[in-house]
């Protein structure tokens, strides 16, 4: 397995901004830099994506690949605006990327629904040079790194945020979300992951990691956990099973919730840290 001798994350969009640069928004998106080039993980809602490159001296031009971690607005909004800099460049995603995702909930007995999948048509996003590299496998993208593709759902408790729906004819149905995926580095210190939201479950991505990649710990868990978003009992037992995993290194984002985030920062203590709009993550 090539291992990535240098690797430095910087989250552009997230919901924080912990320094005095940026701007926050909804959403999340990092800037990938490696021995072998630089990429982009996901690219939030469209607000801050350019704002903040610039802001961060993280040439858009540079990149040589992105990768969507799921099909919602706030981790593909700003593609559109990203392509105005890259032109013509792969992106490489699940092949549902693109159904029809809705945020259906009940207020005072009205179901309330709201779409949240990607704004942009794929015809109008290939015309602007998206060349979309659609797979459901574990593959590698680039030495050393990998897109988890289709993650198993091996446990009873993961079940997810129920609101999250698919548009079926007139009807809405559960999101089973199999379009969510992770990125994973194999550095010199070991495995990190980056997480878009991991609607498949934190638990279930990094098993589905650890089985394909044949290991059993990880230097670093990096982005958004969803676990602000789920039930008591989803949140209790993930908690349990986290802490059986041998985690050096936890960086929370976006979906954590900012109760769940203080929970998990308990446990991790010194190991934890919030990654907010300009933090850096670097191996070197």
């Amino acid at each position: 397995m090539d291992k990535i001798e240098h690797l430095r994350l910087t989250v552009l969009c997230e919901n924080v901004v912990a320094n005095l640069a940026g701007i926050g928004e909804h959403g999340f998106a990092v800037y990938i830099e490696t021995d072998h080039g630089s990429y982009l993980f996901d690219t939030g809602s469209g607000i801050g994506i350019l704002h903040n490159a610039d802001t961060f001296q993280k040439d858009l031009k540079k990149i040589k690949k992105v990768m969507l971690s799921h099909g919602h607005y706030d981790h593909t909004g700003g593609l559109v605006q990203v392509l105005s800099r890259t032109g013509e460049i792969d992106v490489y995603c699940h092949p549902a990327v693109f159904d029809e995702k809705y945020a259906v909930s009940k207020e005072q007995f009205k179901q309330e629904k709201r779409f949240i999948g990607i704004p942009h048509r794929q015809i109008l996003l290939e015309s602007k040079g998206a060349v979309f590299k659609f797979s459901k496998e574990f593959q590698e993208v680039e030495r050393g790194m990998y897109l988890t593709g289709e993650v198993q759902r091996k446990n009873d408790y993961e079940v997810g945020d129920a609101r999250l729906s698919l548009k079926s004819g007139e009807d809405f149905v559960k999101d089973p979300l199999w379009d969510d995926q992770a990125l994973v580095f194999s550095t010199k210190k070991g495995i990190v992951v980056l997480l878009g939201c991991a609607h498949a479950g934190i638990i279930n991505t990094l098993q589905h990691v650890a089985s394909r990649l044949k290991i059993d710990s990880f230097y670093a868990v990096i982005g958004g956990t969803h676990l602000g978003l789920v039930g008591h009992e989803q949140f209790d037992k993930s908690m349990e099973a986290l802490k059986d995993f041998k985690i050096d290194k936890i960086g929370l984002s976006h979906c954590t919730g900012i109760e769940a985030g203080f929970k998990i920062k308990e446990y991790f203590g010194e190991n934890s840290f919030y990654a907010s709009v300009g933090t850096v993550f670097e191996i070197e």
